[in-house]
């Protein structure tokens, strides 16, 4: 693949109007599962994306110790509590809790803050084979992907990968692949494995193997702690207001960039932290529907 072959990100996918009779219900029921002691922070910023992308409801199912962290947060976050293991990570005994949470959501986004162990390698494997909502892979829960030698196995359902290039290279089994190379497989990897792929990083690349497009939004300034938590939960919210799984990825790296460019404008580059760019998703939104939404 060449620059040549990539689609701009324009037309933007639209968002459906919000019906006056709306209630929450009609907005997606996002449920993220990550956390552990020392990144309770992580799948508290995707939780408030995804609540400032206009999800109806959004529960966090994190490690029970670290419960009333991330609950402190944001009052609207909902939280439910999971068994975790010694270091104070969710456990292989979550299954059980996660599959009924699950029933009641209309998307899983996994992996912000979820660290790692060989219960969490097997947890996410289950998640990959076994949950029928699509569900958003991010952060630790695509290096527990990587170590397993079958986590290409046919999914239960739809699957958007969010990697980093250093990410990319552990899924893909190759260490040594350059950053335009990545890009270059980025399709090609899609296509074999069924998957949405964001492939961050400037000019972020959004493909499902058919199409592939290139972000033009976003600045230096988002290379900051949980930028992408941030991402995971804007693209789990867009996923729960019913686009498609490709459709929920463009908008969400286009308007987690453009919140980037405002906090920019606002606060500078070098100032920058996660927690600005949700800060900035009301006006990237306005600024979306007013010119290109609904």
């Amino acid at each position: 693949m060449n620059n040549s072959a990539l689609q701009p990100d324009y037309p933007l996918p639209r968002l459906k109007p919000r019906a006056r009779d709306g209630h929450k219900g009609d907005f997606g029921r996002v449920l993220l599962v990550g956390g552990s002691p020392g990144m309770a922070g992580a799948i508290a910023l995707a939780g408030m994306a995804a609540l400032r992308s206009g999800a109806g409801l959004v529960t966090a199912a994190v490690p029970e110790q670290c419960l009333d962290t991330v609950a402190s947060f944001e009052a609207s976050l909902m939280t439910a509590p999971l068994p975790f293991d010694g270091d104070g990570c969710i456990s292989g005994q979550a299954r059980q809790r996660i599959e009924v949470l699950a029933r009641s959501a209309t998307v899983v986004g996994c992996g912000p803050g979820l660290g790692r162990s060989s219960e969490l390698v097997d947890l996410v494997g289950w998640l990959q084979t076994n949950i029928e909502l699509p569900v958003v892979f991010d952060a630790d829960a695509l290096n527990a992907l990587a170590e397993r030698d079958d986590w290409m196995v046919d999914a239960a359902g739809p699957r958007i990968l969010t990697p980093h290039p250093g990410e990319f290279r552990r899924l893909a089994w190759q260490p040594a692949m350059s950053v335009e190379e990545a890009r270059r497989q980025a399709p090609s990897f899609a296509q074999k494995h069924q998957v949405v792929l964001v492939l961050k990083g400037d000019q972020t690349i959004v493909t499902d193997g058919a199409e592939t497009t290139q972000n033009a939004t976003g600045n230096p300034g988002m290379a900051t702690a949980g930028s992408g938590d941030v991402l995971t939960g804007v693209i789990s919210a867009l996923l729960g207001q019913g686009l498609t799984p490709l459709h929920a990825a463009r908008l969400g790296v286009h308007i987690h960039g453009l919140a980037g460019d405002i906090a920019a404008g606002r606060c500078g580059e070098i100032s920058m932290v996660a927690s600005d760019l949700i800060r900035f998703l009301p006006p990237a939104f306005v600024e979306y529907v007013e010119n290109r939404g609904p």
